[in-house]
C-alpha cells in the first residue's frame, strides 16, 4: 500500500464560517477525518503547513510549499496538496517549475464549498486527489471534478460551479473513475524532456498588464519605476500590441533596454498566441519581447518569476523562457 502525505495550505476546502465570512480553519487531520474511505486506497498521513485563503497566497508561500513537498517526496510515494481554488493555477504552475523533474505525483486539489457542506464537492475532490497520487502519472497535477490535469496547464474558468478548472491547450491527463486513475489515451506520453533541477528561487517582481484600447504607454515606465523585473503583457488576438500613435512598442523596447524582461501573450483563453502572423505582433518580437505561445497566463507569469529567479541577465532569462513548451526550459550550465 502506498504512503501518501496530505499537506494542507488552507482554502475553501478547509474553511469554516466566521463573523467575517468563510476563513480557513481546519487542519490536515480534520480533512482526513472527513474521508475515512481513503484508508482503502493508501496509508494517508497529514501535515498542516499553513492556513491561507488562496487569495492571500504569495510567491513566498510557494517557496515554503515547494520545500515541504520536496522533503515529503523523500519519505512518501506521493503528495496531495489541499489549496484554495482562486490562485491554485498559479501555485500549480510555480511548483511545476520549482520542483523540477519528478518521478512521483504531486496533486493539488481544493473545492468550491467547504468540506463540512452537505452536497459539496470537497470530499470527492480530496478522494480523487488521493487516487491520482496513488496512480502512475508523475509530476505536478491538479485533480478537480473527476479530471486529472497537468499543473502548468490549468485555469480556473468558473467561480461557483464544481467544474471550475479546465486544462487549456492541452488534453486532460486522466480521469478518476470508480476511485481509480484512468489515463487519457489522447494525452501525450510522459518523458522526453530535458531533466530539470529543483530550485525554489523566484523573483516575485513580475507585473501582469492587460491591454485595452486607449492604454497609455506611460504605464510601462511607471512599472519600471516601481521596481518590477519582468512584465507579462496580454495583447489582442494572437498577441498584437498597438504600435502606431500609442507608442507601446517603443515603451517595450525601453523596458528591455533597461534590463526588464517582457513577455507577450494573448487575452484569448484558447489556441494561444503567435506573434509572427501580424505586423502588430512582429514589431513586439523585433523589440525583444518573449513570445508566450500557448501557455496560460498563470503559467507564463510563474515561469517568468522562476526564470528571473535563476538569473538577472536578460539574455539568460530569454534563453530559459525560449521554448514553447509550458513546463520545459533551457537551464544554463
Amino acid at each position: 500500500m502506498k504512503r501518501i502525505l496530505l499537506i494542507n495550505t488552507g482554502g475553501t476546502i478547509s474553511s469554516s464560517p466566521s463573523g467575517s465570512g468563510l476563513v480557513p480553519a481546519l487542519s490536515s487531520a480534520n480533512l482526513l477525518e472527513q474521508i475515512p474511505e481513503v484508508k482503502r486506497l493508501c496509508d494517508a498521513q497529514a501535515m498542516s503547513l499553513m492556513s491561507v485563503d488562496s487569495t492571500n497566497m504569495q510567491p513566498e508561500h510557494w517557496a515554503v510549499l515547494a520545500q515541504a513537498v520536496r522533503a515529503g517526496l523523500k519519505q512518501y510515494d506521493g503528495i496531495v496538496v489541499a489549496h484554495g481554488t482562486d490562485t491554485m493555477a498559479y501555485t500549480a504552475a510555480a511548483l511545476s517549475f520549482m520542483l523540477g523533474s519528478l518521478d512521483k505525483p504531486v496533486v493539488l486539489t481544493g473545492s468550491q464549498q467547504p468540506i463540512g457542506s452537505a452536497g459539496g464537492d470537497s470530499r470527492r475532490n480530496l478522494l480523487d486527489a488521493f487516487a491520482a497520487a496513488c496512480g502512475d502519472i508523475a509530476g505536478v497535477l491538479v485533480a478537480f471534478h473527476g479530471k486529472v490535469m497537468k499543473g502548468c496547464r490549468v485555469t480556473k474558468v468558473r467561480s461557483k460551479s464544481f467544474d471550475a478548472f479546465e486544462s487549456v491547450n492541452y488534453p486532460d491527463l486522466g480521469y478518476i473513475r470508480d476511485g481509480r486513475l484512468e489515463r487519457n489515451p489522447a494525452a501525450p506520453a510522459p518523458g522526453g524532456m530535458k531533466p530539470l533541477p529543483y530550485s525554489d528561487r523566484l523573483a516575485p517582481e513580475v507585473f501582469l498588464l492587460k491591454l485595452v484600447p486607449g492604454i497609455k504607454p506611460d504605464i510601462l515606465e511607471a512599472i519600471r519605476q516601481l521596481g518590477y523585473k519582468g512584465v507579462v503583457i496580454e495583447g489582442f488576438g494572437l498577441g498584437g500590441v498597438p504600435n502606431r500613435e500609442q507608442g507601446l512598442v517603443t515603451a517595450i523596447e525601453r523596458l528591455i533596454g533597461a534590463g526588464i524582461c517582457v513577455a507577450v501573450t494573448t487575452q484569448c483563453l484558447y489556441e494561444g498566441s503567435d506573434l509572427t502572423v501580424y505586423e502588430v505582433g512582429r514589431s513586439a518580437l523585433a523589440a525583444g519581447a518573449i513570445p508566450g505561445y500557448d501557455m496560460t497566463t498563470e503559467a507564463l507569469v510563474a515561469k517568468l518569476m522562476w526564470a528571473i529567479g535563476q538569473s538577472s541577465e536578460i539574455g539568460t532569462v530569454k534563453g530559459i523562457m525560449g521554448t514553447n513548451v509550458a513546463d520545459e526550459m533551457t537551464i544554463p550550465d
